[in-house]
C-alpha cells in the first residue's frame, strides 16, 4: 500500500511531463497559423510602413532629389529648414488653423451632443444626419464643392452681400480663406459628436438628480457634474482632433486650387512639404520637414497628457 502511494505522485509527474511534452508540437501548429494570418498585415507594415520612415530618415540627412544618388549633408536641412520664410509661414498658418479649427470644432460637437442626448422625435434621424458630414467631408469631391460654395459670386459671397457684407469670396481674398478651411473642418464635427454622445449616456442620472434637489441650475449642473464626468472623453476627442489638424492637407490643396493661397494664406505644412517633396524634388529637405512635424506633434500630445492630470477626472481617483 505504501509502494502504490508513493508511486503515484511520479505517475502524475510522468503523465504531466507526456502531456506537456505532446501539446508542445500542437502549440507550435497554432503559433504558426497564427503568424501566417497575421503575414499579410506584418509584410504590410514592414513594407509600407517601418520601411518607408526608416528610409525617410535617412534622406532627411541627405541630399537627395528622386533621380540622384542621395548626398549626405547631416544637419544641413534642419539648418536651412529654419532659415526659410515659407517653412515659417507654413508653421504659422499651421498654428492658426489648429488654434481655431479645433476648439470650434469641439465646441460645436459637445452642443449638440448635448442636444441628442435627451430623448426627442426623430433622433436616430438627427444623429445619422449630423455624422454623415464626417464621412464624405475629407474628400476631393467636398474639396470641390466647398470651393465653389466659397468663391467670387457664390451663394456664400452672395448671402453675405445681402447683409450688407461685402468682401467678396473668401477663396481669393488672403484674409479670409484660412477661415474657409476651419469653416470645412468644423462642418466635420458628426465623430466627435458620437464620441461626446457615448460619454454622456455614461454619466450616472442620480447625481443630476442630487443636484436639482441642491436647486443647481442647468450652467451649474453642466459644469459641476456633466464636464468632469465627460473629461476623459474630452480629453480623448482634443488629442485626436488635434493630432488630426495638424495633418490637414486634402481640403487645403484643393479649396486653393493647388496653390496654397492665395499669398500663401492655406500654406499648411504638409502643402509646403508636397511642394518640396513632389514639385521641387527636394526629398531630402521633404523628409526632414516630415520628421520636425512627427516631433511636434509628439511634443504637443505629451504636453496634453501631462496636463490631463490637472483637468481630467476618473472615477477610480487615477489622475
Amino acid at each position: 500500500m505504501t509502494l502504490v502511494k508513493d508511486s503515484l505522485p511520479t505517475a502524475r509527474k510522468t503523465r504531466s511531463a507526456a502531456s506537456a511534452t505532446a501539446g508542445r508540437p500542437a502549440r507550435r501548429r497554432e503559433n504558426l497559423a497564427g503568424y501566417l494570418f497575421m503575414s499579410p498585415w506584418i509584410a504590410g507594415f514592414l513594407l509600407l510602413t517601418a520601411g518607408p520612415m526608416v528610409a525617410s530618415l535617412y534622406f532627411a540627412f541627405t541630399d537627395y532629389n528622386l533621380f540622384n544618388t542621395p548626398k549626405w549633408v547631416g544637419f544641413d536641412n534642419f539648418t536651412k529648414m529654419f532659415d526659410d520664410p515659407r517653412w515659417q509661414k507654413s508653421v504659422e498658418v499651421t498654428a492658426k488653423y489648429v488654434v481655431i479649427g479645433t476648439p470650434l470644432k469641439l465646441l460645436l460637437a459637445l452642443g449638440v451632443a448635448l442636444l441628442l442626448a435627451q430623448s426627442r422625435r426623430g433622433q436616430a434621424f438627427y444623429r445619422a444626419a449630423f455624422y454623415a458630414p464626417s464621412l464624405i467631408g475629407a474628400s476631393v469631391s467636398i474639396g470641390f464643392v466647398w470651393r465653389s460654395l466659397f468663391s467670387d459670386g457664390a451663394v456664400v459671397d452672395r448671402t453675405q452681400s445681402f447683409f450688407g457684407w461685402h468682401v467678396g469670396g473668401w477663396v481669393g481674398n488672403a484674409d479670409w480663406v484660412l477661415y474657409c478651411l476651419v469653416a470645412l473642418t468644423v462642418w466635420q464635427f458628426g465623430a466627435p459628436m458620437v464620441i461626446f454622445l457615448a460619454g454622456l449616456k455614461q454619466v450616472p442620472k442620480e447625481l443630476y438628480e442630487a443636484a436639482e434637489m441642491d436647486g443647481a441650475g442647468p450652467f451649474r449642473k453642466f459644469w459641476n457634474i456633466t464636464l468632469p464626468m465627460i473629461s476623459p472623453v474630452l480629453f480623448f476627442n482634443v488629442l485626436l482632433e488635434t493630432i488630426h489638424s495638424f495633418q490637414i492637407f486634402a481640403s487645403a490643396y484643393v479649396v486653393s486650387n493647388t496653390a496654397c493661397g492665395p499669398a500663401d494664406a492655406t500654406l499648411v505644412y504638409t502643402c509646403y512639404l508636397y511642394q518640396q517633396g513632389f514639385k521641387n524634388a527636394q526629398m531630402g529637405f521633404a523628409s526632414a520637414m516630415a520628421w520636425m512635424l512627427l516631433l511636434a506633434v509628439a511634443l504637443v500630445t505629451a504636453v496634453l497628457f501631462w496636463s490631463q492630470k490637472k483637468w481630467v477626472y476618473y472615477e477610480e481617483g487615477a489622475r
